[in-house]
């Protein structure tokens, strides 16, 4: 009687299952360079043609204007059946975005901040 009650459990859960499978993509090609402080890439290949390559290096190490200088790419197949591709630099001027689809405003424009501004978040109050 056991055997039978687990039984019909572990068909239940099979049939409970989803029906519709999901397609889920695999990891064809994977590559990752730590260079320590230094700097790093990596490079990502999926089964449903998603691409990404990326490197990153640190500018101006140990000051305090240090930052993190990114470069890479990204592709995709869309919905319908085209490759996009996106080129990117982020670095202190931000995310820079660049591809055919994409429109000119989408990159970001560094905003300037006025010094009144800067002077009241500093305790020097406006003006």
């Amino acid at each position: 009687m056991k055997n039978i009650l687990i039984l019909l459990g572990i068909l239940g859960i099979v049939a409970a299952r989803p029906q519709f499978g999901f397609n889920l993509p695999s990891i064809v090609k994977y590559d990752f360079d730590n260079l320590g402080f230094g700097g790093f890439s990596f490079s990502v290949e999926t089964s449903d043609g998603f691409k990404h390559d990326q490197s990153g290096q640190t500018k101006n190490a140990g000051t305090p204007d240090e930052a993190l200088a990114v470069t890479g790419s990204y592709s995709y197949v869309g919905d319908d059946g085209k490759t996009y591709m996106v080129k990117y630099t982020a670095d202190e001027n931000g995310f820079q975005p660049e591809g055919e689809h994409l429109p000119p405003s989408a990159g970001v424009k560094k905003l300037g901040v006025p010094s009144s501004c800067v002077a009241s978040l500093c305790g020097g109050g406006i003006g």
